[in-house]
């Protein structure tokens, strides 16, 4: 007999039963999904593995929780704080990696040895009448009033004189400005060297030459280079022989100082000290009486001040600190009458110092 191809029925395949062979574990039913004991793949639809050796998968996204490794507690959770990675978020001042910040009194140290900018017709008239080394002097070709004269001195000492446009000499000053104007230079400055600090010894010395009681202004951290200048003029002018700056936490000698001294930092000598106890040591070792500005004082009218005198001016905010009111030997004060129980610590410094040459005066 012959067959046909067609007289044999159709064989069932793997689609049509989910049977593939009869020791493999798949089932006819739902799709041909494994239920064997000994593995728990695909139970249900998204669900990941439960075997007792590997927790993953638990829940849908969740991430390992196993004793050994601490990754991937939480969402977004950083790893273990020993570890040298994931401290604190954005927090690099403790990484050994990250290189570290100069330190700014170091740099600050650094930009007084620089040359810089000596700003208004005042202090560029002064620095050139006294012979300071300069190295060149900007000036507008608006001239007008002293600003002819000042170029005219500048020239017979043979010093390097240039004409800019204003812009210039604004865009220069603009760092030593307030509320965004740039500094008044009056259409002029001058690159000139750093100012030449000296020693206590040579403010003695300099009373010493003159046969004069020494008398020296302290400054306890004072920080506006603007005050310092003011109270540099007021020295100047009230005859002092020296100032006292510290080399920490007080204004340095800068451009804005100068510019505010109307140039007295080129006529009053300037000693910068580490320590300013250690300075008043020195000055009591040389006879001096040590005075210190303060609220608390006694009137500067009933307070005597003739004589050798070291005059301490305290800070802008919290005037003097303890350590340097202890080592004074008195405290000093202004008498006040309004309502504003305070005065501006270069204005303060001025009175005091007319008040201590008014004394010598009627001696």
């Amino acid at each position: 007999m012959t067959y046909q191809k067609n007289d044999f029925p159709k064989r069932p395949s793997s689609k049509d039963t989910g049977v593939r062979g009869e020791n493999r574990g798949y089932g006819a039913k739902n799709g041909g999904k494994r239920y064997d004991d000994d593995k728990s793949y695909g139970k249900k639809p998204f669900d990941r593995r439960e075997d007792g050796e590997r927790s993953y998968g638990k829940k849908p996204y969740d991430r390992r929780e196993d004793g050994d490794r601490s990754y991937g507690k939480k969402p977004f959770e950083k790893r273990d704080r020993q570890k040298p990675f994931g401290k604190k978020p954005f927090d690099r001042q403790n990484d050994e990696r990250r290189p570290q910040q100069p330190d700014r009194s170091q740099q600050q140290n650094e930009n007084d040895e620089q040359p810089y900018l000596l700003i208004g017709r005042n202090a560029v008239r002064e620095a050139v009448k006294s012979g300071r080394s300069i190295d060149r002097i900007l000036v507008t070709n608006e001239r007008d009033g002293s600003l002819g004269e000042i170029v005219t001195l500048a020239r017979e000492q043979k010093l390097v004189v240039r004409e800019v446009d204003r812009r210039k000499l604004d865009e220069l000053c603009m760092p030593f400005g307030h509320g965004g104007k740039t500094a008044n230079h009056q259409g002029i400055v001058a690159y000139a060297a750093g100012v030449t600090y000296c020693d206590i010894a040579d403010i003695l010395d300099v009373a010493k030459a003159r046969g004069e009681a020494p008398f020296v202004i302290v400054l306890d951290e004072i920080e506006d280079p603007h005050n310092l200048g003011s109270i540099i003029r007021s020295a100047d002018c009230a005859g002092a022989h020296g100032v006292v700056i510290g080399k920490r936490r007080s204004a340095s000698v800068t451009a804005a100082a100068v510019k505010a001294s109307a140039g007295a930092t080129e006529y009053v000598k300037i000693a910068r000290v580490v320590n300013i106890n250690a300075a008043l040591a020195q000055l009591k070792s040389a006879g001096l009486w040590v005075a210190g500005a303060d609220m608390k004082g006694e009137n500067m009218r009933t307070q005597v001040l003739k004589g050798p005198l070291a005059l301490v001016i305290g800070n802008e905010g919290e005037g003097l600190s303890k350590l340097v009111r202890d080592n004074c030997d008195f405290l000093v004060s202004i008498p006040m009458q309004g309502h504003i129980d305070s005065l501006n610590a270069g204005v303060a410094a001025a009175i005091l110092m007319f008040e201590k040459k008014r004394q010598d005066a009627e001696a």
